[in-house]
């Protein structure tokens, strides 16, 4: 079983405090909170989703003294808290950084790593990426370049089955046979292949790479804006990956160029995998007692949870029975978590809308929740969104369901096509059903 990241030494803990999304890069974090129509909201960063029993516990307690009592996940594995009150950035700062969760006070916004969440777990792929999840890490925190990403830049370390290296990371490492690695850069079509006992550092390097060519990019056009993600540079990506190349060789990085993989972008399902559990968190949103259930089924075996960019959980089980793994679920399904792959919750996804939410339109989680038996029919993955903005979307295909002005919603595809049919009309979600034909026979 891979063992959870330890905790670093207890630190005076730095102080939080509330800005507005119109400063730059304001994306939020553990330090920079942000502040929503339902108070303060606290993005923690979780790399690779890990957590061991006292973070999780840690996380609650946050939840539950300083916010709504719930917990929030991102698509990209990380946690939020909502609704906090005023003031209460110091003591936030304090209860994460007691159970190393803030390693570095500097860097918690770009520790932005998705990982393969079942890895090492079932038998698949080529490596544990465990050992380059810990590595990534601690080479991030020791940057000072480092702390110039976005807190959009993500790292994607995939153990070579090709689930997360599909989620448009900036940086994606995707493991190869004989102990080699591919990493690559956006959406390039290429791929550097490096040994895999330099992943970490090629990472970093790549990362670091990227920040001096934006620079670079943006005093050749004499542009202050900074540039964010690997496919906003001005350059091709491909431009880039042969850049990084040669910084690589430079370190002294054996490297190549190759032709990236295919990848899947599918999450673990629900259920028993291999040497764990996994869950499906209908809307990313937990309640405390789910939360505290799903930690005590990790206490019992092993200590260590994975939460994964699809909004589920993964508690490692080694040697777990079939029938210690029913009851286990049994206790996990009873709070209202999914373990069955057939629910048709894994076809439904959300931003958060109303109430915490001043652009949204619609309380779309809750008319998501109304129309969840329709959605299981749908030829599509659907995604219910407050505005225009879809904060959240998956990057897969799927059916977009948007809260008009006016009320109601519009259901379109996500695919591109050369003549995109017109968005069908939804006036209230108990006629999803009727909808989604009609959708069907636009697109067909």
């Amino acid at each position: 079983m891979l063992a959870a990241m330890p905790s670093p030494a207890p630190r005076p803990s730095p102080q939080a405090t509330a800005v507005s999304r119109d400063r730059g890069d304001a994306c939020p974090g553990s330090l920079r909170l942000h502040a929503a129509d339902d108070g303060a909201l606290a993005r923690i960063r979780i790399p690779g989703g890990v957590l061991d029993v006292r973070q999780a516990d840690a996380l609650a307690a946050a939840a539950r003294e300083l916010g709504d009592g719930e917990l929030h996940l991102t698509s990209r594995g990380n946690v939020q808290l909502r609704g906090l009150r005023d003031g209460c950035g110091g003591e936030l700062a304090g209860l994460l950084d007691a159970v190393g969760l803030l390693p570095s006070a500097a860097h918690e916004r770009v520790r932005n790593v998705v990982a393969s969440p079942l890895s090492g777990l079932d038998g698949t792929g080529f490596a544990d990426v465990r050992p380059w999840l810990t590595g990534l890490d601690a080479a991030l925190c020791a940057s000072d370049a480092a702390r110039a990403l976005s807190g959009r830049f993500l790292f994607a370390l995939d153990d070579g089955r090709g689930d997360v290296a599909g989620l448009d990371a900036d940086v994606t490492v995707r493991a190869g046979a004989g102990g080699t690695a591919l990493l690559s850069l956006g959406s390039s079509a290429e791929a550097i292949e490096v040994p895999g006992s330099d992943v970490s550092r090629s990472a970093l390097i790549a990362a670091e790479t990227f920040l001096t060519s934006a620079e670079e990019s943006a005093g050749s056009t004499g542009s202050a804006a900074r540039v964010w993600r690997v496919d906003e540079l001005g350059v091709s990506v491909e431009e880039l990956t042969r850049t990084v190349a040669k910084a690589l060789a430079l370190a002294r990085i054996d490297c190549e160029i190759r032709t990236r993989p295919a990848s899947v972008t599918e999450g673990p399902l629900p259920g028993v995998s291999g040497d764990a559990l996994s869950v499906h968190i209908p809307l990313g949103r937990l309640s405390a007692r789910q939360w505290d259930v799903l930690t005590r089924t990790a206490e019992r075996h092993g200590g260590e949870l994975r939460l994964t960019p699809w909004r589920g959980a993964v508690v490692p089980a080694p040697g777990l029975d079939a029938s210690a793994a029913s009851y286990a679920l049994a206790q996990l399904a009873a709070t209202g978590l999914v373990t069955s792959p057939d629910s048709p919750w894994l076809r439904v996804g959300a931003c958060v809308g109303r109430p915490g939410c001043a652009k949204s339109h619609a309380d779309v989680r809750a008319d998501a929740a109304r129309a969840l038996d329709a959605a299981g029919g749908a030829h599509l993955p659907l995604y219910w969104s407050g505005c225009e903005r879809r904060c959240g979307h998956p990057r897969t295909e799927r059916i977009d369901v948007v809260a008009s002005p006016g009320g109601g919603y519009r259901l379109s595809t996500s695919a591109a096509r050369a003549t995109p049919a017109p968005p069908v009309p939804l006036d209230d979600p108990s006629h999803l059903a009727t909808a989604l034909v009609a959708l069907t026979d636009r697109t067909a």
